[in-house]
């Protein structure tokens, strides 16, 4: 670290901010760019400088600090005035100076943000002509060399691939892929990384001691987690929070400043959350608000929290990440050995889209407190892989995939059987198998689209034997209105070919009759005789489909897979069945057997026990 700015005993000295004061000055100073670093030096040595780079990365990375640096190695001459290119720029000959206080004729900087279009462009392209004054290399930093115009880069190109021999080009930016690739492809590109949390934390240290300020370790860790990677940033921040402190920087003092969360109330709610106890989550989340703290800044929180405990859980040798106090990896630690990876990752999608929910919000800490209920209630949730082996085989365990609620913080788990007490009135337990399946019961009834391939019109049908064939004569013959008519408003009374007795609905085509003795009566070749009678007559084919259907569920709750499915999730009810044919050819003893193991019980939940998704159990 350098201080390369004004004498301190000046009478113009200022205060300089940490992020100017102590901005790198050589290579040995960057930090977190070991491999940028490498790549010049072995350049360096090897005599192999490319003419033109371009260095992209976050803001504060060090992108335009790295080309002062490579500046002045190019420029350098040594104490004695006779060196040459280096990667270790002496830093007290004239070149030095003058490039390090940003008054060098030689070494120009622009700002593409603010210059750029084709005459900017253009003043470099007039000047490149012309050897150095008293450098060796004339070197142009373009800062945001993304931001120039298509223009502008055009006119560059020529001038970019073939340079003269005295001029380098060093660009910087942050939006890589907005600089054309007929300008990347003639420079050497370097990606400038993030600074992980460790080097930045150890960056501060040495400050503070440069500085003679005493500040806590959790303080500078919390300082290195806002900087975002970034070293400028975490310098500004740093300079605050030293003016801030009247003694030693502490943690408290760091996180009022920033507005986050304690870390230990994020795991305290995290915990509360992941065992169901939404009434503490709540009054954490209460005190965290009313203590100034963001709520978007709370579920971010939370989300950073549930990304480390997963890493923790999938990689168990990640549990020692540098970002983490030893207070925060023995806990993250626990709730890694506690929580299952689907109730995490479930929590993580939860969190992400209450995310974008609290941000948008009127009123952001009621849209938390509804992220938090719906994780709460999500966590009590069983493991759907552990629920479908308990109930084929019972070798399941019934796990929320949250702490449990006792001080222990183990998961609970226990056999269904035990769990959940038998309905009153329900059958003894019977050999855990497929539901059963009524091979009587009559397919649903279609009464639209058009008719079956294969029907002749020209052919007259066999004589309809009973209603529902009449009904469906219809259907084929492409009648869907008069069909869906007869299937779901007409109460057959009598029926027999050639004279049917119906009692219509309310709400019936007055038309009905004739227009059904029409098309009978063309179909079959024979007159028939529609009447209309008072009488009840049967229900509708609709309604005796529904009360089929009905009746059929009735007999499939009684199963025990299903019996105890339903106990497991109050207020569900089942809402398809479906037995599609087997896929290989089997005898007719067999066929009732294949057709029971392919069945699927679909449960729809009806919202009035607890909250639970759909679910659905296969029995295979």
């Amino acid at each position: 670290m350098s201080d390369a700015g004004t004498p301190a005993d000046s009478p113009a000295a200022e205060y300089r901010v940490l992020a100017r004061k102590y901005r790198p000055q050589t290579f040995e100073d960057l930090v977190g760019q070991e491999t940028l670093v490498r790549t010049l030096r072995n350049a360096f040595a090897q005599n192999r400088i490319h003419h033109a780079f371009v260095l992209t990365g976050v803001r504060g990375v060090g992108k335009t600090t790295t080309a002062r640096i490579v500046a002045k190695g190019l420029n350098c001459t040594g104490p004695d005035g006779s060196g040459g290119p280096t990667m270790t720029p002496c830093g007290v000959c004239e070149n030095c100076r003058a490039i390090a206080e940003d008054r060098h004729v030689d070494v120009l900087e622009m700002d593409a943000a603010s210059r750029t279009g084709v005459d900017d462009v253009r003043e470099i392209i007039e000047s490149v002509r012309y050897r150095p004054v008293s450098a060796r290399y004339k070197v142009y930093i373009v800062d945001e060399v993304h931001m120039l115009t298509r223009n502008a880069f055009n006119a560059l190109l020529k001038t970019l691939e073939e340079p003269p021999e005295h001029v380098k080009f060093i660009f910087a930016t942050t939006e890589i892929r907005k600089v054309p690739i007929t300008v990347l492809s003639r420079c050497q590109r370097f990606d400038l990384r993030r600074i992980d949390v460790a080097v930045l934390t150890g960056l501060f240290e040495r400050v503070c001691a440069a500085e003679g300020v005493e500040a806590e370790a959790e303080a500078l860790r919390m300082i290195a987690r806002a900087a975002d990677g970034s070293a400028r940033d975490g310098l500004s921040i740093l300079d605050q929070a030293m003016a801030l402190a009247t003694g030693p920087v502490t943690a408290a003092q760091v996180r009022d400043m920033l507005g986050l969360v304690d870390r230990e109330r994020v795991y305290d709610l995290f915990e509360a959350v992941m065992a169901g106890r939404i009434p503490d989550a709540l009054d954490v989340l209460r005190m965290l608000y009313d203590g100034g703290a963001d709520p978007v800044v709370v579920i971010q929180d939370l989300m950073e929290l549930t990304h480390a405990v997963t890493r923790m859980k999938a990689a168990p040798k990640a549990a020692g990440a540098n970002d983490l106090g030893e207070a925060e990896r023995d806990r993250g630690r626990r709730l890694a050995e506690t929580l299952a990876v689907p109730a995490l990752t479930r929590s993580w999608q939860m969190l992400s889209k209450g995310l974008g929910e609290v941000q948008n919000a009127t009123a952001p800490v009621a849209a938390a407190e509804m992220v938090l209920i719906r994780l709460g209630y999500a966590a009590e949730l069983p493991d759907p892989a552990d629920l479908i082996r308990l109930l084929t085989d019972g070798s399941g365990a019934v796990a929320g995939g949250s702490a449990a609620q006792s001080g222990s913080g183990q998961a609970a788990a226990a056999p269904v059987a035990s769990a959940v007490p038998p309905r009153p009135g329900a059958p003894e337990p019977a050999p855990v198998g497929p539901p059963p399946v009524d091979p009587d019961e009559p397919p649903a009834y279609v009464t639209d689209g058009p008719p079956p391939d294969g029907v002749d019109e020209e052919q007259p049908p066999a004589m309809p034997a009973t209603f529902r064939e009449m009904v469906e004569l219809f259907h084929a013959r492409g009648e869907p209105v008069l069909s869906a008519q007869l299937a779901g408003s007409v109460h057959c009374v009598s029926y027999a070919p050639g004279r049917v007795d119906l009692r219509p609905q309310a709400g019936a085509d007055p038309r009905l009759t004739a227009q059904l003795s029409a098309h009978l009566g063309r179909w079959t070749g024979q007159s028939w005789d529609i009447r209309i009678s008072r009488d009840a007559g049967e229900p509708t084919l609709r309604e005796q489909a529904g009360m089929a259907r009905a009746e059929r569920f009735a007999r499939v709750a009684e199963h025990p897979v299903v019996s105890r499915v339903l106990d497991l999730f109050p207020g569900a009810r089942i809402e398809e069945i479906t037995a599609p044919p087997p896929a290989d050819p089997v005898g007719e003893a067999d066929e009732d057997e294949a057709m029971d193991d392919a069945d699927t019980v679909v449960l729809d939940d009806e919202g009035s026990g607890g909250g639970h998704p759909e679910s659905k159990a296969n029995q295979a």
